[in-house]
């Protein structure tokens, strides 16, 4: 049986989330493609 491992949403959001893009230059240009692309930023993770 495989176990499920629940990933920490704390630790994603450090990681990934849109504060820690914010603060570096690369992050940015992330933030910036992803607002030409969907016109609004919706983080790492799409529905």
């Amino acid at each position: 049986m495989k176990l499920r491992i629940r990933r920490s949403n704390k630790k994603r959001v450090r990681k990934v989330g849109f504060l820690r893009r914010n603060k570096t230059s690369k992050g940015k240009r992330i933030i910036a493609r992803q607002r030409r692309r969907y016109g609004a930023y919706r983080g790492a993770f799409r529905k």
